[in-house]
């Protein structure tokens, strides 16, 4: 499918979806760092999005309004990355991640973590896993973002909970990760992340082709079991070597130097054994030939890291110009490895 035919279809879509309310709820964040009025928010939104191909969530968290022409052009957007995953990961390779039983089994040498889906187990086999694991996450199937996860807590009866956890359509149960302590001291009440986003160049010079990181995020939670973004979770990104950046910032544009629960400093924070996340990385990206463009989520525990998902259509991440004061997006290194 070409370009121009996945943007038209893009735009398409986006029209038939746009509500009134949308607009005005990311230009009310947008006047978190502008004191423009809606009106002239809402045209520049409107503008961006045809410019720029932005959505409306883009311009408010990375405060397009504060910035000029040239800067503006720097900063890569969820349509532009959705145009990658059209063009490059295909149907085979979205199956492969979304599909949680096939990407246990496939990937079963590289998770780091024990999980079953409840179709392949017996009640026996099931409550051995519940005994072997206090804490566990049950899922559905099929999806990202964290979505329709709950947490489970010493289970002592795997027939109600087999009954209970697929009436909620999850079928996929996962043991709760015990994270490092250092990264349990930024929000101990979920397991926070690192997304590595890479797009793999099968034409690279490397044997197999070259692993581009696109961008290395921590996510942290806040309030939730999951550290989302869209579940009131926090992002920043970090530096070559695992450092973090810049302060960290929520869904609603709100900034954190430190994390409102514990008090620990953002900035700066070190990810443990960042060396082997770098190493886990280019292994997953190498074993997914069928789907280039992916954003990798790992949890970091006492022995290392361990593989939450695979994301096909992973978001964007960048630096916030009002946290950061850096005012240009990763657009320029996003084309450097696709090519686009």
């Amino acid at each position: 499918m070409g370009r121009a035919t996945v943007r038209l279809r893009y735009l398409a879509r986006r029209a038939r979806k746009l509500r009134p309310g949308n607009l005005i709820e990311f230009a009310r964040q947008a006047q978190k760092v502008s004191r423009a009025p809606l009106p002239v928010l809402v045209a520049d939104m409107l503008w961006c999005s045809l410019k720029y191909d932005m959505g409306f969530r883009d311009y408010a968290v990375w405060d397009i309004r504060l910035l000029n022409a040239k800067e503006r052009a720097t900063w890569m957007t969820h349509p532009k990355s959705f145009r990658i995953t059209r063009m490059h990961n295909t149907p085979e390779g979205r199956a492969k991640l979304e599909d949680k039983r096939r990407f246990a089994r496939e990937y079963a040498d590289l998770l780091g973590r024990e999980t079953i889906d409840l179709r392949d187990v017996d009640d026996t086999e099931l409550g051995a896993f519940l005994a072997r694991h206090p804490k566990v996450l049950a899922k559905p199937l099929e999806g990202q973002g964290g979505g329709g996860i709950t947490l489970h807590e010493n289970v002592t009866d795997p027939v109600a909970f087999r009954a209970e956890v697929t009436a909620a359509g999850q079928s996929i149960v996962d043991e709760f990760i015990v994270q490092h302590p250092d990264m349990s001291s930024l929000y101990p009440d979920s397991v926070n992340t690192v997304r590595m986003i890479t797009f793999l160049d099968k034409n690279g010079t490397e044997p197999g082709g070259t692993v581009h990181l696109l961008a290395a995020v921590l996510r942290i939670g806040n309030g939730d079991v999951i550290d989302n973004f869209a579940s009131g979770g926090m992002f920043t990104m970090l530096d070559e070597n695992g450092v973090a950046l810049y302060p960290g910032v929520d869904k609603q544009s709100n900034v954190y130097r430190e994390h409102p629960v514990t008090g620990t400093p953002i900035v700066g924070f070190q990810v443990p054994m960042y060396d082997r996340v770098r190493e886990l990385t280019d292994k997953l990206a190498r074993r997914t030939p069928e789907a280039p463009y992916v954003g990798w989520d790992l949890a970091m525990t006492p022995d290392g890291p361990v593989v939450i998902e695979g994301n096909h259509n992973s978001s964007v991440f960048q630096p916030k110009p009002s946290a950061s004061g850096v005012r240009t997006g990763l657009l320029p290194v996003y084309q450097a490895a696709v090519g686009f």
